[in-house]
């Protein structure tokens, strides 16, 4: 079975896991030690009790024989053969099988001399007078000799005659391999028997040699039980101590009955051979479940943290898909609907930011209103983005726009009436016209569109009714307050847009105004001139745009051409309105008015584009024009362009020395000086716009001042003097 284990890559993850096995294993690992030493101690407690129980035993046994021993003693001694009349066959068996009891037996009289009973006893011991005095009390001793390197050698002893104690002690060598009862003794025990000297009378062959200096140590009462080592393993202990004073004259012997502590325990051995595999068994299983448990929370847990990154991404549409029927499951629930919800927001505020770049950077109502038609949809969910733009100074006429375009255009006007701008001044918000409600007759064209609910987000600036966002609907519409209040922040920004629009169309009006009120002033100083700047302005723009100019062209076309002039402001009128020809003087202070021109201008930052026509459009494209007599491309194309709108009106117009020509001989004049005092593709361009002006509708309109006043047909002298500039020059071509 393979475990997934790549979510313990999760530092949660790997605490729960350890969690979950701290908290299943402690308890086991405690309950098994808690266990296993009060086991241990139990079977210590069992062992040591047994132990006792066989040092009892031995210790009983061991006194009967004494006793038996005493009373066999009493009887061998008492037969004929103590009389010593003949030898004795050796005794001490109580039956045919028994084994021998004593190792010889004795009568040892009060002279000293012995007599031998049943067998021999080779050094007998020496009694002391304690062991003495105890015997001719008349009760039999316990005599213990012992020897260094050998085990003590036991004795028994008695008066042969209470009544008459001179007849000597009967004194028996006890057979040890009798006295001690082995059979009682449980399996896996060792025997040792001391002496009150604590001087080995019997061990086993198991029995360790350094229980010599323990059990001194442990005999403080007549039993106990201990613990020892011997060679790195432990031993159990347990003591009795046979009391002999009494009855055998003799200091208590210990009874000491030893077991390995390995043997004891042995019953422990099983459960620490199984413990280890119950313990790795739980701990598989605790493992193999907890894993399980941890991964089914924590996957719906990463699956959020991916989410997470992924919002922290700006990705608003890949939804956490938990599928656990628990708690999680709806936390990504709700996690999802606030990433939507999120996501709405941001792009809400991203298209805001987009709308305010393209508003605030638009300075033409026009174009605002097609961003914020572009981007409304995207801000507040819709089936149609209108916007209705009112213009008061029309009687409250209103233009709607939708995508693409006016819709109302080329259509009748529409106008609001009071009753419709009240209740839009009272719901400066939003007004919400509901499916069933009638629409304001200025938005029907909406409903022809099959809208049949309309949010309606009033615009105002300086606080007249400027417009309205029209947000339209096919029926009852859903949007939630978020959604509500960015779309009348948007309208906010709208208004602020409008009004920036508004204010630079002002200064526009303002600046053109003031233009050509300028250029009037300067026109103004002669009669034969009124009018020129304005004329020359409009053909030039004409020609401009026939060239392919762009906006931002065309309106510096028209302030260079409003102030081309303004350097006959130095000009004395004298000069200005002469009837004959210039004197040399004269005619360089005419064309000095160039100069005065751009120096006026120079200082103005805003008019700086527009020099090279005030100081430019008398050049030739030959080089012999003035003032500095440049030539071809050199000239600026602006300034190529204002020179043949120029001379044309100064050509067609009357001046107090001529009067206007014809339209077909200024045209040939014009035409003549292509490439000397005319940029050729210029004079190409003007032609092709002439051509189409003559052919247009209004033919006549901007050429109303060309009608013929003399004969058509140029004579020689009159185009030399075109081209050489007599004519034409004499005042500046103005």
């Amino acid at each position: 079975m393979k475990i997934e284990t790549t979510f313990l890559r999760s530092k949660v993850a790997r605490q729960i896991l350890l969690l979950f096995v701290a908290c299943a294993l402690l308890p086991i690992l405690a309950l098994a030690f808690l266990s296993y030493r009060q086991v241990t101690s139990q079977l210590k407690q069992q062992s040591f009790s047994r132990l006792a129980q066989a040092t009892k035993s031995v210790g009983l046994s061991t006194y009967d024989r004494l006793n038996l021993l005493e009373t066999e003693m009493k009887i061998l001694a008492s037969s004929p053969t103590s009389t010593g009349a003949q030898p004795a066959e050796p005794q001490g068996r109580l039956g045919e099988n028994s084994e021998p009891r004593f190792a010889g037996l004795e009568k040892i009289a009060d002279d000293g001399m012995v007599t031998p009973i049943t067998g021999r006893i080779v050094n007998p011991p020496v009694l002391s007078p304690a062991e003495r005095q105890h015997i001719l009390s008349g009760k039999t001793a316990v005599i213990i000799s012992s020897q260094r390197g050998s085990n003590g050698r036991v004795f028994m002893g008695f008066l042969q005659d209470a009544q008459q104690p001179k007849r000597g002690i009967i004194l028996a060598e006890i057979s040890t391999s009798y006295l001690w009862n082995l059979d009682s003794l449980p399996a896996q025990t060792e025997l040792c028997v001391l002496d009150g000297a604590q001087q080995v009378l019997f061990c086993t062959a198991g029995m360790p040699s350094s229980f010599r200096d323990e059990a001194p140590r442990q005999s403080k009462s007549a039993k106990g039980s201990f613990e020892f080592d011997h060679d790195g393993d432990s031993l159990l202990a347990s003591y009795w101590l046979l009391p002999l004073r009494h009855d055998f004259g003799a200091p208590s012997w210990m009874i000491l009955v030893t077991e390995s502590k390995a043997d004891a325990l042995a019953a422990l051995a099983n459960f620490k051979t199984s413990f280890p595999l119950v313990f790795f068994m739980a701990l598989w299983v605790v493992v193999l479940v907890s894993t399980v448990q941890i991964r089914r929370s924590l996957v719906p847990l990463e699956k959020l943290q991916e989410g997470t990154r992924r919002v922290a991404m700006r990705d608003f549409d890949s939804p956490v898909l938990v599928t656990s029927g628990d708690e999680f499951e709806e936390l990504a629930t709700s996690f999802n609907s606030m990433t939507q919800r999120l996501g709405r927001q941001f792009s809400a505020l991203h298209t805001r930011s987009e709308i305010d770049r393209a508003v605030l950077s638009a300075l033409d109502r026009e174009k605002i209103v097609d961003t914020i038609l572009a981007r409304l949809p995207q801000v507040l969910p819709c089936d149609l983005a209108a916007m209705t733009l009112f213009s008061a100074e029309e009687g409250n006429q209103t233009r709607t726009y939708v995508a693409g375009g006016e819709l109302t255009k080329g259509s009748e006007a529409l106008h609001a009436d009071r009753q419709d701008t009240a209740r839009l001044r009272d719901n400066p918000e939003s007004l919400l016209i509901k499916v069933g409600e009638p629409f304001p007759a200025y938005l029907a064209p909406l409903a022809q569109l099959g809208m049949q609910s309309l949010l309606l987000l009033p615009i105002f600036l300086e606080s007249e009714l400027a417009g309205v966002i029209d947000v339209g609907y096919k029926s009852s519409p859903v949007y939630s307050e978020d959604d509500l209040a960015q779309a009348r922040q948007m309208a906010d920004q709208v208004a602020v847009a409008l009004s920036s629009a508004l204010m630079i169309e002002r200064l526009d009006q303002i600046k053109v105004g003031t233009l050509t009120a300028l250029a009037r002033a300067i026109d103004a100083k002669s009669g034969w001139t009124a009018g020129h700047s304005e004329r020359v302005t409009d053909l030039a723009c004409d020609l401009a745009s026939h060239m392919g100019y762009n906006d931002k062209g065309l309106e510096r076309m028209k302030r260079g051409g409003l102030l081309h002039d303004i350097g006959k402001i130095g000009t004395a009128a004298t000069i200005l309105d002469k009837p004959g020809k210039l004197d040399p003087e004269e005619l360089a202070l005419m064309r000095d008015h160039v100069r005065m021109g751009a120096h006026i201008l120079r200082p103005i930052p805003g008019l700086a584009d527009v020099l090279p026509i005030v100081l430019e459009h008398h050049e030739w494209f030959n080089g012999k024009g003035y003032p500095a007599g440049i030539s071809g491309e050199t000239i600026s194309i602006d300034a190529r362009i204002f020179a043949v709108a120029d001379c044309f009106d100064a050509m067609a117009s009357d001046r107090p020395y001529r009067a206007g020509m014809p339209l077909p001989k200024v045209m040939e004049i014009i035409k003549s000086g292509s490439g000397t005092q005319y940029d050729p593709k210029v004079i190409e361009a003007f032609t092709s716009l002439m051509e189409d002006k003559k052919d247009g509708p209004d033919s006549t309109g901007t050429l109303s001042h060309t009608e013929p006043r003399a004969s058509l047909h140029v004579t020689a002298e009159e185009k030399v003097a075109a081209i050489a500039g007599a004519e034409v020059t004499r005042h500046g071509a103005a």
